[in-house]
């Protein structure tokens, strides 16, 4: 798999992992939705049920900016494993056009936000790099 074809695994895909540094050093993931925007990946803080505004995601990129994204498949057939992860730097959008604009980048990629778009801040990641693999015996 060359890098043109990782990303475009990435871009496709749903779901992925979003892992930030915690303040004593420590990893946090959680599970996000994103969008592919010019050269950045988007993610939002959206409406779903949290137990907190406070997010440690949040906290962690003001504190750290370095991020990752991880984005997998997996199959039986072990050939058709591959994962795709993008290490960069995470920004905090709270307002102004950017953020607008991700948040349409978001709602063109899932319907769900059509109709109530995330309120929340919006992390966007400056990719530094794209690290990949596949069962089908081409590594990154």
């Amino acid at each position: 798999m060359d890098e043109a074809t990782a990303l475009g695994r990435l871009t496709e895909s749903d779901v992925g992992v979003l892992a930030t540094v915690k303040p004593d050093g420590g990893a946090h993931l959680v599970p996000v939705v994103f969008a592919s925007l010019d050269s950045d990946i988007v993610t939002a803080i959206d409406h779903k049920p949290k137990t907190t505004f406070r997010l440690q995601r949040l906290t962690n990129i003001r504190s750290n900016p370095r991020v990752s994204l991880l984005v997998h498949h997996y199959t039986n057939e072990w050939e058709g494993l591959w994962w795709v992860r993008v290490d960069g730097h995470g920004e905090i959008l709270e307002q102004g056009t950017a953020r607008a604009e991700a948040i349409e980048a978001l709602q063109a990629k899932y319907p769900q936000y059509r109709h109530r778009p995330p309120s929340g801040p919006v992390i966007t990641i400056a990719v530094d790099k794209v690290v990949h693999w596949s069962g089908s015996g081409s590594e990154d």
